[in-house]
């Protein structure tokens, strides 16, 4: 089979019927699959796409117990996919599905891993914007990505990865963060970016959030070594200060208060105490969680077929 189409839905009862009716004309003479996953909707969608499995032979319907979010679904559809490719896009219908095409001739014509979307005018809330902005920048510190490359949702995988990619057994997983631990053949490719005809985005503030910390702590050891540089900086320049204080009080020079001086430390070490604290609650948080056997989704039902 040449190409899997993976869809995370949720709450897209009225967009998933068409998108995937468009799906079947524009590939209509290639050798393909559709993996519809229900991210725990509380919305009909889960009936729409076991309705779409009965009706299209190419069509793989996969519901979720419940809310794990997007890239957990992504996952899951991963586990399925059959391809040698496999293009990832949302259920908004903001990517047209004929792009998916122009993703699979860039693979192939330059023998790329990983095909990234790129818009040149992107049509989510700026809230969106803002935050894909900064989960880029902390990925590109983080991760080695690209300064140019935007990691979008709307993307295309060779088989290879994919592979690699379904081998993570967390609960948190973060599908662009796990491509970058396999392979840097990564590139991008413009295609147009539709503004959403029905519904609104779920990433709310409290997903991007907890995106943003995912990444923060969970793919890089960069934020703790950056917490040990500053701290050893700090013992360093509290050595100089206090060279520097002696020093001063041998010579016999002005002097400055004491209680001053101990107060600020007491403030200053505090807070670099609760920073510390946080960064390795996090660490230990992610590790006993991952230790835990938490899943990373539980399936509900497959239509029938079986995972790889």
């Amino acid at each position: 089979m040449e190409l899997t189409i993976v869809i995370p839905v949720y709450n897209s009862e009225k967009t998933i019927g068409p998108l995937v009716d468009q799906l079947h004309e524009c590939l209509s003479t290639r050798s393909f699959e559709v993996i519809l996953v229900n991210d725990g909707s509380a919305d009909r969608s889960g009936i729409v796409i076991d309705r779409l499995a009965d009706r299209y032979p190419a069509v793989r319907a996969v519901s979720l117990r419940r809310n794990f979010g997007e890239f957990s679904a992504v996952l899951c559809g991963l586990t399925y996919a059959r391809g040698q490719f496999t293009a990832i896009i949302d259920d908004d219908f903001q990517n047209p599905p004929e792009a998916i095409l122009t993703l699979l001739d860039a693979a192939k014509t330059g023998q790329y891993d990983v095909v990234y979307s790129r818009y040149a005018q992107k049509q989510h809330h700026w809230f969106r914007n803002l935050g894909s902005q900064l989960v880029n920048t902390l990925t590109t510190a983080s991760l080695g990505k690209p300064r140019d490359l935007y990691l979008s949702s709307f993307k295309l995988i060779r088989r290879e990865v994919v592979d690699e990619l379904v081998r993570y057994q967390g609960p948190y997983p973060y599908i662009d963060g796990l491509i970058f631990r396999v392979t840097r053949h990564v590139t991008s490719v413009e295609v147009p970016h539709m503004a959403r005809s029905e519904g609104q985005s779920g990433y709310t503030t409290r997903k991007l959030i907890g995106l943003f910390l995912n990444v923060f702590i969970g793919y890089s050891l960069w934020p703790i070594r950056l917490f040990t540089g500053l701290g050893l900086g700090l013992t360093i320049l509290a050595v100089l200060l206090g060279v520097g204080l002696l020093t001063a009080g041998l010579v016999g020079g002005a002097g400055v208060a004491g209680w001053l001086i101990v107060s600020w430390l007491i403030v200053f070490g505090l807070g670099v105490q609760l920073l510390f604290l946080g960064v390795l609650g996090e660490y230990l948080g992610k590790l006993f969680m991952s230790q835990s056997g938490l899943p990373a989704f539980v399936v509900r039902s497959d239509s029938g077929i079986t995972p790889k």
